[in-house]
């Protein structure tokens, strides 16, 4: 993991198209914006393992059974 130290309303870039600015900082609390392409899809980590479970679940797979699938398709 690259971790970085960023000052309010400083930011960094993720390859040419997108850009992480840190907003504000208030105590454990840190607000970003990302500008991004609109076909970038962006969500909180904890939404995104969630969308990632229930795609498994109305798949009719089992977890191992999705992880061998993923594995052949490599």
């Amino acid at each position: 993991m690259l971790v970085l130290t960023r000052k309010s309303d400083e930011a960094f870039k993720i390859g040419d198209d997108i850009t992480v600015t840190v907003l504000a900082i208030r105590g454990n609390q840190v607000q970003i914006g990302i500008s991004a392409p609109p076909a970038v899809r962006i969500y909180r980590a904890e939404i995104y393992e969630k969308i990632k479970s229930e795609n498994i679940v109305s798949s009719g797979l089992t977890p191992d059974d999705f992880r061998k699938l993923k594995d052949k398709v490599k």
